[in-house]
């Protein structure tokens, strides 16, 4: 799993998205620059910048092939100085 950090990307949504299930470490790098967290309630989130809203979908689409159910997707509010995400390698 990736380690977080709260540096922002400038003009950049924060997202929160939530499916059931836990992604294996595999995904990670699917995902970058977003942060996986698998959570003890049998969810995985998966949290970070989004540049716009194409790149959002294509994000879901992602999501999608894990083949796990969406349970929701949230817009973090912009001026939250503590949105983590996961550190470029």
């Amino acid at each position: 799993m990736s380690k977080p950090y709260t540096d922002r990307v400038p003009h950049a949504g924060w997202y929160s998205i939530r499916i059931q299930g836990h992604l294996a470490s595999r995904w990670t790098t699917r995902f970058e620059p977003m942060a996986l967290s698998r959570h003890a309630d049998g969810t995985t989130l998966i949290q970070g910048p989004v540049v716009d809203q194409a790149a959002l979908h294509g994000l879901l689409q992602q999501v999608r092939d894990t083949g796990l159910p969406l349970i929701s997707v949230t817009q973090a509010d912009p001026d939250q100085p503590d949105v983590p995400i996961a550190q470029p390698r």
